[in-house]
């Protein structure tokens, strides 16, 4: 056979309603079909997921697997996929027409970049969406503290369906650490991030589906859910220190990076099982220094008000009042109205209704 320019490489487990929508979605790129190659891993489907890949034969090829979980399946994806480019998508995700042959020119105007992500649609199931995109087009390499910074705030721009690598660079990152049933994609880009260029597209070319079958979805609060989460952020901040100190990279370059995986893993923590009251504070004033640095006076204003109870009430109980608070109607359109949710300065975002 000929060897493909670029790798599809699709990973599943029980997406028989969506698996279809994410092959049909790359078979419609205006991109050769003799340059593409469609891999798909069924990580132990328990429903018809493969029946419905076995479909869309020959032009897509099926490798199954024990249920290990998304590093598991990158783990045997990648090596079978024989593009010199290997793009990523979830079962449960699709692609936006012209996704390929923008990806795929950016990698040819830009020799260094080993990575390449873009903007995101996020579509929900009563039909809205929510469309977020850079401001511009962004490059970096993570070799200071201020590109780990950057870096930082953007990685929502380099998800599965998101990202698109050399294989070379894959081929130097190596195996991911199967501990990480999801998350596997952080760990790869983080490392990308730090061994190649990464450039960041402004277009949103990826439709992200958000339902409660997404392993990582935590927000009907199950305490189940929440730690198994807070157990894979935990092993990602491991696993990341470990490759990092293996290659090298500066301390306060490693710090800066492992920051934001330690702190939202010590939130999770702290809403399944609990803690003192200053643990809670020290976290919310860390998550508002990490994640929301440029948001307005009245934003960090209105953040420190909402914490007050946190001084007095003990951690699991602060964050069952402040999610029962969240889900109040009211709530909802006094924050909508005055004091809206921040956007960080270099994302634009916009709203669309269903139809």
């Amino acid at each position: 056979m000929s060897t493909p320019f670029v790798t599809v490489l699709i990973d599943t487990y029980n997406h028989q309603r969506f698996i279809g929508d994410a092959i049909n979605g790359v078979l419609s790129q205006d991109f050769p079909a003799s340059e593409i190659e469609i891999l798909v891993v069924d990580d132990g489907s328990t429903d018809s997921t493969p029946d419905v890949v076995r479909k869309f034969a020959p032009r897509v090829r099926l490798l199954r697997k024990i249920n290990g979980g998304q590093a598991s399946a990158f783990n045997a994806g990648i090596p079978e996929s024989r593009g010199e480019i290997i793009a990523f998508l979830d079962g449960d995700d699709w692609w936006a027409p012209g996704k390929l042959t923008a990806v795929i020119g950016a990698f040819a105007e830009n020799a260094d970049v080993g990575l390449v992500g873009h903007g995101i649609t996020e579509v929900y199931s009563d039909g809205r969406q929510r469309i977020e995109v850079p401001r511009e087009v962004f490059r970096f390499r993570i070799t200071s503290v201020e590109q780990a910074k950057a870096f930082r705030m953007r990685r929502g721009f380099l998800g599965t369906s998101r990202m698109a690598y050399r294989r070379e660079l894959l081929r130097r990152i190596g195996c991911v650490p199967e501990t990480l049933r999801f998350e596997a994609d952080e760990y790869l880009f983080t490392l990308a991030g730090l061994f190649a260029d990464v450039l960041i597209l402004r277009d949103a070319h990826t439709f992200y589906r958000v339902h409660d079958g997404n392993l990582f979805q935590i927000t009907s609060g199950d305490a189940q859910a929440i730690r198994g989460k807070q157990r894979v952020l935990a092993a990602l901040a491991q696993s990341l220190q470990g490759a990092m100190k293996q290659n090298g990279v500066p301390l306060k370059i490693a710090r800066t990076i492992l920051e934001c995986v330690e702190v939202e893993a010590d939130f999770l923590r702290l809403v399944a099982d609990g803690g003192f009251p200053w643990e809670t504070v020290l976290t919310e004033l860390r998550i508002m220094r990490v994640f929301h640095s440029d948001a307005s006076v009245w934003q960090h204003l209105f953040s420190c008000v909402r914490l007050l109870p946190s001084v007095v009430l003990p951690a699991k109980t602060y964050y069952r009042w402040r999610r029962r608070l969240s889900l109040l109607t009211f709530y909802q359109d006094l924050r909508r109205k005055l004091l809206p949710f921040p956007v960080p300065s270099h994302v634009e975002r916009r709203e669309k209704l269903a139809p």
